[in-house]
Formats: structure tokens, sequence, C-alpha cells
């Protein structure tokens, strides 16, 4: 490997895993962000966490402060809802698109994500909390499979970063509203499969906002 290919790959690497660990709440909203400790724990330069932490900032995840360097953006019940209706806006103008465009395969990898997602979702409903970011990633997975056909690669990638800060919301307050998501899920497998897509918008609207009055009313966020 040619040491560009091997600076690229070191880089990509301690992208995804600082990127990762924000998002499943494994640094702290507010965090200061030493990139000298960094350096040490993801295994990449100074430099290179610097133009890692700048890439973060312009998705919202980090927040660079001039001369005092970077930390991880706090988090708050407003930029909750904020976030929120920026992932319903997203995803209910995809999800007509894609369930008017999806196929036999796209029906498979929608059934195939939400019987994942409810294998996981069963299991916590059973007391297993060990699980957590695995049931996070296949809800993640079947929502972003729900919305894969709607024919706009940008719409995509936008609601890509909208749901990961949607997520760290919920993975900091620890969101797991049991039942009533399993079923708010099940309903939108089931319009997907009968492309009723003004119904699975207003399931999509129940489901979000759902889990953004439940946080609220916890007061994890406060």
């Amino acid at each position: 490997m040619s040491i560009e290919l091997l600076a690229t790959s070191i880089a990509d690497r301690a992208y995804d895993r600082i990127r990762a660990d924000i998002v499943f709440g494994r640094l702290d909203p507010g965090a200061r962000l030493r990139l000298d400790r960094l350096a040490g724990e993801y295994g990449a330069s100074v430099s290179t966490l610097r133009e890692i932490l700048s890439r973060l900032s312009s998705e919202g995840l980090v927040i660079a402060e001039g001369q005092r360097g970077f930390r991880v953006t706090p988090v708050s019940p407003a930029g909750f809802e904020d976030v929120a209706s920026m992932r319903l806006l997203l995803e209910t103008y995809a999800l007509p698109l894609s369930f008017a465009a999806g196929d036999l395969e796209w029906e498979s990898r929608v059934v195939a994500a939400h019987h994942k997602l409810a294998f996981m979702e069963r299991r916590m409903m059973a007391g297993d909390q060990e699980g957590t970011e695995l049931w996070k990633h296949y809800d993640r997975e079947f929502h972003q499979v729900l919305i894969e056909a709607c024919g706009s690669q940008t719409l995509l990638d936008l609601y890509g970063g909208v749901f990961d800060q949607y997520l760290r919301y919920q993975m900091i307050a620890v969101v797991f509203r049991g039942e009533i998501a399993a079923n708010e899920h099940r309903m939108l497998l089931d319009c997907a499969l009968a492309r009723d897509a003004e119904k699975a918008c207003e399931v999509l609207d129940q489901h979000v906002n759902g889990c953004v009055a439940y946080t609220l009313k916890s007061g994890a966020l406060a």
C-alpha cells in the first residue's frame, strides 16, 4: 500500500470511529476534543484530526471554537425538536417517491430490514439492554431502506446526516418506547408493502413526534 493510500485509510478509520463515538454518545455532548489526546486514542496525526473535526463541524456534530479548538456539539430540548422537524420534512418528502418507484427487490430489503429491527426490539422489551447500539443501527437501516428508492442520492445523503443527529439525541437520552415504537414500525412495513404513502406519513409523524414528546417529558435533555 502506498503512503498516500495508507494515510487516507488511517484518516477514514479515525473519522468513522470519532463520528460513531459522537453519534452513539460515547463522547459526551459539550466535551472538549483535545487533539493530543485524540491522537493517542484514534491513531491519527494532529493535522489529520484537525481536518476530521472540521469535517464533523460541517455536519453539525462538532463545534469549532477558533483558537480554543473543538468540542462535541451540546444537546438541548430545542435542538432535538429542530432535528426531529428536519427529519420529518425530509422523510415525508422521500416516502411517497420511494413507495412509487420501489420494485420487488426494494420490498425484500424493507422486509429484511424490519425483520432485524423487530428481533432487536423483542430483545429490548424482554429486558436485554446490551444490544442498544445494534438496535439503533437496525432502526436507522429500516428507515433508510424505506426511502432508498426515492431516486435522489443527494436527498438520501442529507437525510442520513440528519438521522444521525436525531439518533445521537436518542442515545444520549436512552430513548426506548417499547411496544409503541415496535407497533409503529410494523405499520410502516405494512404501508410500504401496500404502497400507502399517505398512511405511512401519518404513522411517521406519530412515530417521530411521539419520540420527541417522550424524551422531553423524561427530562433527560434538560
